[in-house]
């Protein structure tokens, strides 16, 4: 009898994440799936193809960069270097979302099949409304919103491919830069932490610049460059400054402490 209530609840939560679709992150991302059937019309991509790549690929920057290098003339080799490379920024969100899901009896399989579906609007989305859902629940939860979200979209490329023809191409350029000036701003609105944010305003002073500077490695030296700044002067200044106004010893008194 409790079991059948389980899955019941489990079920119950499954089509609560579901509902999830209707949120402001998946409709902003649906709008940004249609300038990406622009774009990969523009790019001589088939229709199944753009479909394809959402299903199996679903981080739409990632997406973006695959269309660019196969269009390029790039071999195959360059192209799967280009996509994996640009696929490690998932890492953290993984590494933060996945033990928020976890439970003693969650099996690592379902786990591993989830982690497919997180990128930035799952994420963002997940850490917002996990709050809300109780630990047990938050797998059915996740899948209900994360599968949901993959199969609409890419059901929706497919409807818009032949559409966005018609579209001007300005029109299909705002829909798709819609996706950046959310993310940007969802990223700020859910920081926990203050070294976020000093990355994060590190990222926006110096991403451009370097763009102009050294152009091709901008991202790799924002990336690297900026989150060690960021890391050092949230360690040192932040949370230094906090310690010595409580007199509590900072992180490295106390390693000095130990014996």
């Amino acid at each position: 009898m409790s079991s059948a209530s389980s899955d019941i609840s489990q079920l119950r939560w499954f089509f609560t994440g579901m509902r999830g679709l209707f949120s402001l992150p998946a409709i902003i991302l649906m709008i940004s799936f249609v300038g990406f059937s622009a774009f990969a019309l523009e790019s001589g991509v088939s229709r199944a193809e753009a479909m394809f790549m959402t299903a199996a690929v679903w981080a739409l920057p990632a997406k973006m960069i695959l269309i660019g290098t196969m269009t390029s003339g790039a071999n195959l080799l360059a192209i799967f270097l280009a996509v994996s490379l640009s696929s490690i920024r998932m890492m953290p969100m993984v590494a933060s979302l996945v033990p928020e899901m976890r439970t003693e009896r969650t099996p690592t399989w379902l786990l591993l099949v989830l982690s497919h579906f997180i990128a930035i609007t799952a994420w963002v989305f997940a850490m917002g409304s996990f709050k809300t859902v109780p630990r047990e629940a938050r797998t059915a939860f996740f899948a209900g919103f994360g599968i949901t979200l993959v199969t609409v979209n890419t059901i929706l490329v497919g409807i818009c491919y032949g559409l966005v023809a018609s579209f001007p191409p300005i029109v299909a350029g705002l829909l798709f830069f819609l996706t950046p000036v959310y993310f940007i701003a969802s990223i700020w609105a859910t920081g926990r932490q203050s070294v976020v944010k000093v990355a994060f305003v590190v990222g926006i002073v110096s991403g451009p610049l370097l763009a102009t500077v050294v152009p091709g490695f901008d991202i790799l030296i924002a990336g690297l460059g900026g989150g060690t700044m960021a890391y050092l002067f949230d360690r040192h200044v932040i949370r230094g400054g906090k310690a010595s106004r409580s007199g509590e010893p900072t992180t490295d008194e106390h390693a000095e402490e130990l014996p």
